[in-house]
């Protein structure tokens, strides 16, 4: 009879007291699960803070100094030319480009205090829609305006603008000096948006024996100061670069002004 031969190794398996062991010389696989490279950075990204995209306060300086500069000489936009409007609305431009947009709901504080305006735009009689800051009684009285301020209480939500005007007189009587008062109450409107209402106008000498008048209320201020008022008059302009001693506005005609910070209330 022949014989049948039976592998080893199905005799040990097939026996009750087999158990496998690891000496086996074929071990089985365990695969290994590798995150990709890729997939870690992603991972750690995802719990970094999210960068935020600061102005360069070294850049926003310099286009700061070159709006004044391209302003100074101009005599608040009286004396500029065709050519000098372009050149301070490109570095208004250049300026509210890199500071980005304003937030009043943040940065209201920084409308407080006494403003100077020192150029605006709608004063040259080379803008269209602009006037020169003149009145038409220049021709019989002779008059001469000064410098103007704005005066701003973000608490009252006091906005006032302030003209200062000289009269003259023949010789050897004295000037008369005055000032007019154009008060207002504003609000903000939006983000940027200033919009102000106008509560009363007042002139008041701040020389000789008539200073010590007190301010006299006109009825409704003058045509020759408006420039973009309704006729209700309420006014909204745009405030498009601020900080604590330069701010920028843009009325709803696209008049530019420059202000600077005069003194802190």
């Amino acid at each position: 009879m022949a014989s049948v031969s039976i592998p080893i190794c199905a005799k040990l398996s097939s026996s009750p007291h087999f158990k496998p062991t690891n000496s086996s010389p074929f071990p089985r696989y365990k695969p290994q699960i590798v995150t990709p490279r890729r997939t870690l950075r992603q991972a750690v990204s995802t719990t970094q803070s999210p960068i935020i995209d600061v102005p360069n306060a070294d850049l926003i300086s310099s286009l700061k100094l070159k709006l004044l500069a391209a302003v100074s000489g101009l005599n608040r936009g009286l004396a500029a030319t065709a050519d000098d409007l372009q050149i301070a609305d490109s570095a208004a431009k250049d300026l509210e480009s890199a500071a980005g947009p304003i937030d009043l709901s943040i940065d209201l504080d920084k409308l407080q205090g006494r403003w100077k305006l020192i150029y605006s735009s709608a004063f040259s009689s080379r803008t269209p829609g602009g006037s020169p800051l003149r009145p038409p009684t220049e021709r019989l009285i002779p008059l001469t305006i000064g410098r103007v301020f704005q005066r701003i209480d973000v608490l009252s939500k006091d906005f006032d603008n302030i003209v200062e005007i000289e009269i003259g007189a023949p010789w050897p009587l004295q000037p008369i000096e005055l000032i007019e008062s154009l008060s207002h109450k504003f609000e903000v409107i939006g983000s940027s948006v200033i919009r102000i209402k106008l509560e009363k106008t007042t002139l008041k000498t701040v020389n000789g024996n008539l200073s010590q008048l007190p301010p006299l209320e006109l009825p409704r201020f003058p045509e020759w100061l408006r420039q973009s008022s309704s006729s209700n008059g309420s006014d909204e302009f745009e405030v498009t670069y601020m900080d604590s001693d330069t701010r920028i506005t843009r009325g709803d005609r696209g008049e530019l002004k420059v202000f600077v910070n005069w003194l802190k209330l």
